[in-house]
This record gives structure tokens, C-alpha cells and sequence, in this order.
């Protein structure tokens, strides 16, 4: 059983549903098999802060009690969710202890899943508030990487990353205010997309930490994540941001070549003083030598990338101060926590809203890299992924510090709204994932999610599988 629970979840979400739709498998035994998994390797890895065992299997038995024709996309999918989205009758503690109360209907996104046939399955850690690259939480305990736990798998959606990773579940949401679906998925060997501003709603919230943050899935492939995406693009008229909508299918789109793009490459950080790991460079370059092989004008550049410290800054704070608002025990926030919002109160709400001008103005500066290039090729963090317990006893000043190599390719793009992915480029000496990330022109995902296709087909990577859990 434990075999054919592995095969099963490590299939990912759109060959589970086909399994689903043809038959060879009910929504009730993928529900069972993800329950089993988490039950034997969650203690080890710390992904799950609730697993809703019985409600899943509720649900999965409607689902395979529903008449065919009104099946969705999803149908009988296990999926987990982030516990900074809301899902209905759970308490949304956005990684802390000061939320008591469950709320009583699902965020936008998780109602879209389960429109299409999805199946929640449990909801996963984060370090408090979404804060930090590492997901390690005072009252939730600490996410560890599946390809080696004395490891992070980064952070903040680190719990979604790591579930996916150990075949848990075939995807889980994350959100992204500074890098939070990228870096864990370089963390974890696994495709992870920021979207453009606004390509996914974030309601009830009119926004997620103001213009920094996005809602998306955490994936094993490029097509689950454009499946996923079919599923959750749109907003509602609470969203303060909507991008610009897609003409067709994210999924149909796969279907027709990107051609030859004129790809620039460059390992300099957006964030001065920050160096790249050798490895990280090693893997940006053999990825430059796999895509020039795929036919594309690929050739190094050296981005005047604008300085957005004072812009996310801003925002972060603002969006601490926000999220602060909507919990009910502020003084069982973590102390570091308190600290930030103590100097986020510093920070009216004029200066958030310059911060996003001035965002905006950095978003133009940003798009004139792209009129020389489709699209831009860098590392996506700077350094390995750290030991567990990098927030061990650090004031808000030293996580910070901790923090920077960890952001210093990622954060920019919040900042701008630029659609960008983490791809995976192979592992490194340390048995750990290696990965790259491709940006692209604003509302262009489609061209990052074809040329992420593509080298996914070059070179494999779904099939990979943390040696802890492949079993």
C-alpha cells in the first residue's frame, strides 16, 4: 500500500484527475492515500498545521457521488492550502496564535478550487504573518525540507512547498509578498510562479501585504501549475489590483511553442552586497546552455535593476500593520512580530501608498529591460538553504540580515508585479535542489510558463523524488 500510495500522489494533480475522470481511481482512494502519506511523513517534515482528515473524505465521497456532467477540472483532487487563506469552519492564524475564531466561508481562491472539484485536504504552516523566507512559527513549530529535514524549505508558504515536494499532496497554494512561492519551490525541487499583480483574487481581502503579494500553487510541473491557474485567474470586484485577462486557456497555451526568445542572463543580485553561491551560478549557466540548445538568442546583460528597498519597505510594513489588524490577540503575537508592527505603526498609511506609486514608477523603469529581451533569466536565491532554526532566538534586525540572500533575485518583482517562476536546474553537491528563475514582461506568463515547458521536457525533473518520503 505504501508503494501505491507514492505512485499515486507523486503523479501530480492533472494526471490525478484524469485517473479520476477515467475511472481507474475514486476521489475517496486519492484522499486516503494523501491521509496515509501525511500521517507517516508529516511528524518528520512539519508541513501540515491541520490535516481535516474527516471533512476531506466527506468531501471526496460527494465528489464521487456527483454525476459526471457536472464534474470540474479538479474533480477528486487532494489539494492543501496555506494557512494565511481562509477555508470555511478553520481558523486562519497566518502562522501565529493570536486568530481564535474559525471563519465561516472560503477565501476566493480555495471557493474556486472547490468549484472545480478539488478536495482541501489540510491547511500548512508559515512563520508568522508571512514575514520570512524560513518557515518557523513560535506556535506552529518548524518546516523542514524533504530532500534533507535538518534543512529549511524556505519560506514563507515553506509548508506548501514541502507537502508538494514529499508527495503529500499533488499541489498546495502558497502566496508570494517578497519571494514566498519562489524560494521554497528552489528550496524543494518544485515549479513555483508569482503571477502578475492581480492575475489571482485575494478576497475576502481587498489585497495581500498592499501590491507586494500574490496568491498561486506550488506544482511538480509547469502543466499543473497552468491547470491550477485555468482554475483560480480572475478577481472580484473586492480586489484592488485585476491584470489585464488572458485570451485563452493557461493550460491550451502550453500547446504552442514560445519560438526563439531573446533571453537575457545575469547572476548580479538585485540587492547590493549580496553574493550568489557558486553552485547557483553553475546551474544558471548550464540552464543558459539548455536553452540556447532549445533554439533561443540567449546572451548576458547586466540589469540596471532599480533600487526597491524604500518601496517593499513600505509595503511590508504596511501589510504587517494590516494583517495585525485583522487578528484578535495582538499580545500573543510573536515577539519579533511585535517588533515589526511596533515599527510598522511608525509608518502611516500615505507613506504605503507612495510605496505603491512609486512601485509603479519602478514597474516602467523594469519594462524597459524587456524591450531587449522576452524574457530574464537569474538564480532565484543567493544561498543554499539554511539549517533549520534560522529564526532560532533573532530579533527583527538579525532575521532581516538572515533573510537578504534569500530574497535578493525575488523581491524586486513583487515590488514591480512581474510575473516570475522558480524552475528546477538539477541538485547540488549537498543532495538539496538547484534552481533558476525566468521573469517575464508584465502579464506575460504565458511566455515564462512555454519556456519553463520546455525545459522541463529537456530535463526531467517531476520524476525526482526526496529519498525520505519515496516510499
Amino acid at each position: 500500500m505504501d508503494r501505491d500510495d507514492a505512485e499515486l500522489m507523486f503523479q501530480g494533480v492533472e494526471r490525478q484527475a484524469e485517473l479520476v475522470r477515467t475511472g481507474k481511481v475514486t476521489s475517496r482512494a486519492l484522499v486516503e492515500a494523501s491521509l496515509r502519506r501525511i500521517d507517516r511523513f508529516d511528524p518528520a517534515l512539519g508541513a501540515f498545521r491541520v490535516v481535516l482528515a474527516e471533512q476531506a473524505l466527506a468531501e471526496a465521497d460527494a465528489r464521487d457521488a456527483q454525476a459526471e456532467q457536472g464534474r470540474g477540472p479538479l474533480h477528486g483532487v487532494p489539494i492543501a492550502v496555506k494557512d494565511e487563506l481562509d477555508v470555511a469552519g478553520q481558523v486562519t492564524t497566518f502562522g501565529g496564535a493570536a486568530n481564535r475564531t474559525p471563519v465561516a466561508a472560503d477565501s476566493e481562491a480555495v471557493r474556486r478550487l472547490r468549484a472545480a472539484g478539488a478536495v482541501v485536504v489540510g491547511k500548512t504552516t508559515m512563520p508568522e504573518f508571512g514575514q520570512w523566507p524560513f518557515t518557523e512559527s513560535d506556535t506552529h513549530g518548524t518546516a523542514h525540507n524533504p530532500w534533507d529535514t535538518t534543512r529549511t524549505p524556505g519560506g514563507s508558504s515553506g509548508g506548501s512547498a514541502a507537502a508538494v515536494a514529499a508527495g503529500l499532496v499533488g499541489a498546495a497554494l502558497g502566496g508570494d509578498g517578497g519571494g514566498s512561492i519562489r524560494i521554497p519551490a528552489a528550496c524543494c525541487g518544485l515549479f513555483g510562479l508569482k503571477p502578475q499583480r492581480g492575475r489571482v483574487s485575494t478576497a475576502p481581502n481587498a489585497h495581500l501585504w498592499y501590491a507586494l503579494g500574490t496568491v498561486g500553487p506550488l506544482t511538480r510541473t509547469v502543466r499543473d501549475a497552468a491547470l491550477l491557474y485555468d482554475v483560480l485567474a480572475g478577481t472580484t470586484p473586492t480586489d484592488r489590483w485585476s491584470a489585464r485577462p488572458a485570451t485563452t486557456g493557461w493550460l491550451r497555451d502550453l500547446e504552442t511553442p514560445p519560438g526563439r526568445l531573446r533571453i537575457g542572463y545575469s547572476a548580479k543580485p538585485a540587492v547590493p552586497g549580496v553574493r550568489p553561491h557558486p553552485e547557483h551560478v553553475g546551474a544558471l549557466l548550464e540552464t543558459v546552455r539548455a536553452l540556447r540548445e532549445l533554439g533561443h538568442d540567449v546572451r548576458e546583460v547586466n540589469p540596471r535593476y532599480p533600487d526597491a528597498t524604500l518601496p517593499f519597505a513600505a509595503q511590508f510594513c504596511g501589510g504587517v500593520r494590516a494583517e495585525a489588524a485583522a487578528v484578535e490577540r495582538l499580545d500573543l503575537l510573536e515577539r519579533r512580530t511585535r517588533s515589526t508592527l511596533a515599527l510598522a505603526r511608525l509608518v502611516p498609511e500615505s507613506a504605503v501608498e507612495r510605496g505603491i506609486r512609486a512601485g509603479e514608477r519602478l514597474a516602467e523603469r523594469a519594462d524597459r529591460m524587456f524591450t531587449t529581451m522576452d524574457l530574464l533569466l537569474t538564480p532565484v536565491v543567493a544561498a543554499r538553504p539554511r539549517p533549520v532554526g534560522a529564526l532560532d532566538g533573532a530579533g527583527l534586525l538579525t532575521a532581516l540580515a538572515r533573510s537578504r540572500p534569500m530574497v535578493a533575485y525575488t523581491a524586486l518583482w513583487n515590488v514591480t508585479g512581474h510575473p516570475a517562476a522558480s524552475v528546477p536546474a538539477g541538485r547540488g553537491t549537498d543532495g538539496l535542489p538547484l534552481a533558476v528563475q525566468l521573469v517575464g514582461r508584465r502579464d506575460d506568463e504565458v511566455s515564462v510558463l512555454r519556456v519553463a515547458a520546455q525545459l522541463e521536457e529537456a530535463r526531467p525533473w517531476a520524476a525526482r523524488r526526496p529519498p525520505l518520503t519515496d516510499s
